[in-house]
């Protein structure tokens, strides 16, 4: 049984991610109560199941629960659709891992079906609700750059291969650079500067192959099957436009940038797939950045922030921030931009969404 005054959860998928999000959504956010984890590998399942001492479940069970009112789907991006479809249709409020959907259709489907039965979508990337990209905001909404004329964003690597044992869907379809790491970037830039009109795109793969770097697996190559150097070009439905680089074709000393820039001014923005800063302002006439002290906390790693959100909505009959309309709007990005690439034209974008109101409080789930 839950606690009276929280919201009864369980998570699917019990890879390398569910570590941080078991933690946080036992030990950190007051409003949720764990009560399952669910893997198609059950050992693993029991494995986090007694690390954090909630119980182990088939995906059935753990579907079929009546005290689970959201499901948190980490399973692989290309499990994101069917499982998120498989909770919806119990009657659960869904939160999947970025991306929504691999798939334009599974996205919308989710949407569609969640309206069928009454319940809720959310979806990470959370870390625009962090006390980084909420300063971030703050200032915006306070008119510290005036308004806002243009963004660029880059997350330039040589890609994940050097490290990850196992990185085979990082370069097959649903994966490349815009799929593994835009979401952080595009959802950022969403929820300061709202929906996207229209999108242009070039992209380009430079390696066929890649040779693992770590693991037992050193030294074996696999094949590359999508794009994994890809320019993005924004036209965002408010005015202004934006320009987004996602590569693991280069050798960079930056890794990460994302700016916004304004009438009256210029704000760098902290790298989206943190909660904490910096944040830093170049004010028209000056010659220096000026660093600007964060306003909110939430600044550790607190993935489930998104689902401790979800939760408080839930129980006050409110918006959620980390909402499916927008994490559709980013696949529909992310497909426009290579729809973009691989046709030659711009690609308007259907989908829309509101733009998440400020965390002010930082108080959720306590």
């Amino acid at each position: 049984m839950t606690r009276s005054d929280s919201v009864g959860v369980g998570v699917i998928g019990a890879g390398y991610i569910s570590s941080i999000y078991l933690e946080n959504l036992c030990d950190r956010f007051d409003n949720v109560q764990v009560l399952g984890v669910a893997d198609l590998v059950p050992d693993r399942a029991r494995a986090q199941a007694d690390r954090f001492s909630v119980r182990a479940m088939t995906v059935e069970e753990l579907l079929e629960h009546p005290d689970i009112e959201i499901v948190v789907n980490l399973t692989v991006p290309a499990a994101h659709g069917h499982v998120g479809l498989q909770a919806i249709e119990a009657g659960k409020a869904i939160y999947n891992e970025k991306p929504l959907a691999v798939t334009q259709a599974d996205a919308h489907r989710m949407l569609d079906l969640a309206r069928q039965r009454g319940v809720r979508v959310g979806a990470a990337p959370d870390t625009f609700l962090g006390g980084g990209l909420q300063t971030a905001r703050s200032l915006l909404d306070d008119g510290a750059i005036g308004t806002p004329v243009a963004a660029t964003g880059a997350m330039l690597t040589p890609g994940h291969e050097r490290w990850h044992p196992n990185p085979d869907f990082y370069y097959q379809p649903g994966g490349g650079p815009l799929f593994d790491m835009g979401p952080y970037y595009l959802t950022a830039l969403l929820s300061l500067l709202g929906p996207v009109a229209r999108v242009s795109g070039t992209a380009s793969t430079s390696y066929g192959e890649r040779t693992i770097g770590s693991g037992p697996r050193t030294g074996e190559t696999i094949t590359v099957d999508t794009p994994t150097h890809v320019v993005t070009s924004l036209e965002f439905a408010s005015g202004p436009v934006g320009s987004l680089i996602t590569s693991f074709d280069v050798h960079d000393t930056c890794g990460s940038s994302l700016i916004l820039y304004g009438t009256t001014g210029s704000m760098r923005l902290p790298d989206p797939n943190t909660f904490d800063g910096p944040v830093e302002l170049l004010r028209v006439g000056a010659d220096t950045w000026e660093p600007v002290p964060l306003r909110f906390g939430q600044t550790e790693n607190c993935r489930g922030l998104g689902v401790s959100d979800l939760a408080e909505s839930l129980r006050a009959g409110s918006s959620h921030r980390a909402s499916g309309d927008m994490a559709a709007h980013v696949v529909d990005i992310m497909h426009g931009t290579l729809d973009s690439a691989a046709h030659g034209r711009r690609v308007s974008i259907a989908s829309t969404f509101d733009r998440p109101s400020p965390l002010v409080s930082q108080e959720i789930g306590h």
